[in-house]
């Protein structure tokens, strides 16, 4: 078996690795785009929060099917309003300091979070966290959250006393820089693997905890190699020399139908995320919602799906009915879904107010996600079928990001491949609160504060029958008023070697409908 997982030299210094360092039992190797975000509180993209995952736990878990199951916390109540919730926490937990863990650690890491304002923290704003003993915490919110206790698989906890004894100079006051510089390259967590070495530019090594209170599957990795940023065909070339255990969802879907065909397998993720377009509300000629709605039954749905195919047929883009996936709360499949119509595209276009004289509109596609350039240049065909005419922009991702802080240089058309981060439907819908106005999160800039009212209430209900009912209007209040254009719910794919069992990945029934969620090595098996 080792034999198996060495290196091969010429491949191992080509990427600047030691051969001898990664001969080790049952090595997990696995690509993602860089930066690699080891702090906690900096999460926010797929890669971290697949670190996150391993390295540190959280009250809670998503549960497959949805819903959460306990982990940190052996139980909760919750009060009749929503707005208090009290955790009792597991008696036999450990950080990877040999510490256990109290109530005083979830306290602090909540704290942490709300003062650093990043990553996740705006899921709670607002809320406060007392330990009336060792074992016991207590969340209050400003006021009744239903989606507040799926948030909390947001919330890794960080060993306190780990953190305080490493911190800088900082703005925190007697947290100086509440371990920023510290979490950036190491770790204070108790998840079931531990930080080795950590470069966000470069890799991270992670190494088993065998005595983590969730246990193991089976022939478990025992280390993983996480490589950030490695170039398509060299990950080609290392799954063909069975040298590489999986990839990331990035590979091009020409080298994975290539891999397939020849032994390898491709597994994937669904049911939490979509393709998102949103439309600038701010800008011409998307400022006018019967061009809005024109572009919206404009697209080729069916021929853009067949796009993300990587064998023909194999529907890896699905239909999307309404604006919630199938693997959320409120998923309504007696919506329907978008449908290419030019003649009532050509009928709302004659509504707006810009007449025949429709201004050129910019369409970007990421430059990081070649597959969006086929997408933008299949809607820039179907505009020009109805007299829109579209200028196609290469962007990268963080002038996009820079661009998206003003309405005037937001894109009219952007491409975004989103998943939940929450199993929550709040943790999609959510982005539409105009609160998130100026970031990618809502590139839309659509104020609109009748959907804000709808979404807090939404928000506020407790008895989930209601919750969903709340979750319809909404969505149509969306698809009515088009800030953006859902074109289909996304199946992810990963190629793996089939040594390697992953069972989230491959068996739908397990599978958690969460950014990263799937990804806890613990659950999978690297077998002779």
């Amino acid at each position: 078996m080792k034999n198996r997982l060495l290196w091969s030299a010429a491949i191992a210094l080509g990427l600047g690795l030691s051969p001898a360092a990664y001969a080790q039992e049952r090595l997990l190797r696995h690509d993602e785009a860089a930066p690699g975000r080891l702090d906690p509180s900096r999460v926010s993209d797929y890669t971290s929060s697949v670190l996150a995952y391993n390295v540190y736990d959280t009250l809670i878990e998503a549960k497959p099917g949805g819903g959460v199951v306990p982990h940190l916390a052996a139980s909760w109540d919750i009060s009749a309003d929503g707005a208090t919730y009290t955790f009792r926490l597991r008696d036999d937990v450990k950080f990877h300091s040999g510490n256990p863990l109290t109530a005083e650690d979830v306290v602090f890491s909540l704290e942490r979070m709300v003062a650093l304002a990043s990553g996740h923290s705006r899921l709670f704003i607002g809320v406060s966290a007392s330990a009336p003993d060792a074992t016991t915490v207590v969340f209050t919110l400003p006021s009744g959250n239903a989606a507040f206790l799926a948030s909390l698989v947001r919330l890794p906890v960080v060993e306190k006393a780990r953190v305080m004894a490493n911190l800088v100079d900082g703005k925190h006051g007697e947290f100086k820089d509440y371990g920023e510089d510290f979490l950036s390259r190491d770790s204070a967590g108790s998840g079931a693997y531990q930080v080795v070495a950590h470069n966000p530019q470069a890799e991270t090594t992670l190494k088993q905890v065998p005595d983590h209170f969730a246990g193991f599957a089976e022939n478990a990795p025992t280390d993983v190699l996480l490589r950030y940023g490695v170039q398509a065909p060299t990950i080609r070339t290392l799954m063909a020399n069975n040298e590489w255990e999986v990839s990331s969802q990035w590979l091009p879907n020409e080298i994975k139908k290539a891999l397939a065909e020849s032994g390898k397998e491709i597994v994937g993720e669904g049911g939490a995320g979509f393709f998102i377009m949103p439309l600038n509300t701010q800008r011409a000629p998307t400022d006018d919602i019967h061009v809005r709605r024109a572009i919206a039954k404009a697209i080729d749905y069916t021929t853009m799906r067949g796009l993300m195919d990587i064998i023909p047929g194999q529907e890896i883009a699905r239909p999307l009915h309404g604006v919630i996936p199938s693997g959320i709360m409120g998923h309504d499949a007696t919506l329907a879904a978008n449908a290419q119509n030019l003649e009532e595209a050509k009928a709302e276009l004659a509504l707006s107010k810009y007449g025949s004289q429709i201004p050129e509109l910019e369409l970007i596609w990421v430059a990081e996600v070649p597959v969006e350039e086929k997408f933008a240049m299949l809607m820039q065909h179907n505009l020009q079928q109805i007299g829109i005419k579209a200028n196609v922009v290469k962007m990268p991702w963080a002038l996009l990001v820079d661009r998206a802080a003003k309405p005037e240089t937001t894109p009219n058309i952007t491409q975004i491949f989103t998943i939940a981060a929450y199993p929550d439907p709040d943790a999609l819908l959510g982005r539409n609160h105009s609160a998130n106005i100026g970031s990618t999160i809502k590139m839309d800039w659509a104020d609109d504060k009748a959907l804000d009212a709808m979404l807090e209430s939404a928000r506020s209900l407790v008895d989930p029958a209601a919750r969903v009912s709340a979750y319809r209007e909404v969505q149509q209040h969306l698809l009515d008023t088009v800030p953006a254009i859902w074109p289909f719910e996304s199946y992810t794919t990963f190629v793996k070697q089939p040594n390697v069992v992953a069972p989230p990945l491959e068996d739908a029934a397990q599978a958690v409908a969460i950014q990263g969620g799937n990804w806890q090595f613990r659950k999978w098996s690297v077998n002779d």
